[in-house]
Order: structure tokens, then sequence, then C-alpha cells
């Protein structure tokens, strides 16, 4: 269901979101962004190329190591395996600029992330809705949102921007939200 396209011949990455590349223009410039689950690194790369330091994390050491040599050479990208759904997690206190979130949902890690934005900081978030489901992947009910429910789990940040419907042939709820 990713939008594919080519990095360069021979390498072929998925792009990122179309919610990220439109709301680019709310991400501090000058300050770190930490991306969630960020599997390949489709998101942190986008950053990445546009300027901003980008720490990825994940619990799959597989498809952190598949980010860019390159890109973590030039120290635009770091990167930690971190498992986030184990018990307390923190990834720190009004540290990133922004933080994203893309097809993951984990509703106690919202706390962490909403403590490790900084002040003025953004929250960009998207994922699948209940509906989803009767479309295929996923369909645990764990990992789906109800109808309005991503606009309250980021309380109490502002949402300065928000979706929910069908994109892309998924359905999907995204917020911008700022602390």
């Amino acid at each position: 269901m990713a939008d594919r396209g080519v990095d360069s011949p021979g390498h072929e990455t998925a792009r990122p979101s179309r919610w990220l590349t439109d709301n680019l223009d709310l991400i501090p410039q000058g300050q770190p962004v930490l991306d969630v689950a960020s599997g390949r690194g489709r998101h942190a790369r986008a950053l990445a190329e546009g300027g901003w330091h980008v720490h990825a994390v994940d619990r799959d050491t597989a498809a952190l190591a598949s980010i860019d040599v390159d890109d973590r050479s030039q120290g635009a990208i770091t990167t930690d395996v971190i498992d986030l759904e184990a018990d307390d997690v923190s990834l720190g206190q009004s540290v990133y600029g922004a933080i994203l979130v893309f097809n993951y949902l984990h509703r106690p890690l919202m706390p962490a992330l909403i403590d490790a934005l900084a002040p003025g900081g953004v929250l960009i978030y998207e994922t699948f809705t209940r509906g989803q489901a009767a479309r295929g992947h996923p369909r645990n009910p764990a990992f789906l949102l109800d109808d309005g429910e991503l606009p309250r789990l980021v309380r109490p940040l502002e949402v300065v921007r928000s979706f929910e419907g069908e994109r892309d042939g998924n359905l999907i709820a995204s917020v911008v939200a700022r602390r």
C-alpha cells in the first residue's frame, strides 16, 4: 500500500507520506526531529534531505540498518533500537522540534511522545481507523483508531491541522498538534 518511488538507479524506496510533505512548513528548522516506529526510514530520509537532523527509533534492527549509510555518516540521521511497547518508555523531555508517527499506534506511548516535544514543537501523526479492517491490513482493533479518537489522544496539545477519511485507498486519521 506504500507509494513506491526510486531514489537512484536500482535503489527503490517508499516515498514519504503526503501528510508529512503537506505539513513540512510546520516543522521548526534547526531543531531535531524524532521519527517513531521509523521502519526503513522513508520519513527520516525525506527530512534529512531537507536539512533536518532526525533520530529514527524502531524495534526492528534490520529495518534501521537499511537507512542510508551516507545519511548516518553525515550525522543527518541517528538511530536507536527501542521497544516502544515496553513499560516506562522515555523519549526524553522537551527534546524535539517535531515528532513523526506514521502507521503505528500504541496508545500508552502517547504521554512519552508529548513529553519529548519541545515547547512550540509539533507532533505529526497519521494511522489507520477502524474502517480499514474491512479493507485488509491492519485488522487488530488495538492498532486502529475509533472515529474522532486521534485529536483526543494528543491532548493537551493544540491540534492545528487534521484529517479523517479515505486517502490513497486507506481509511486514516491524521493530525498535526503543537505543544
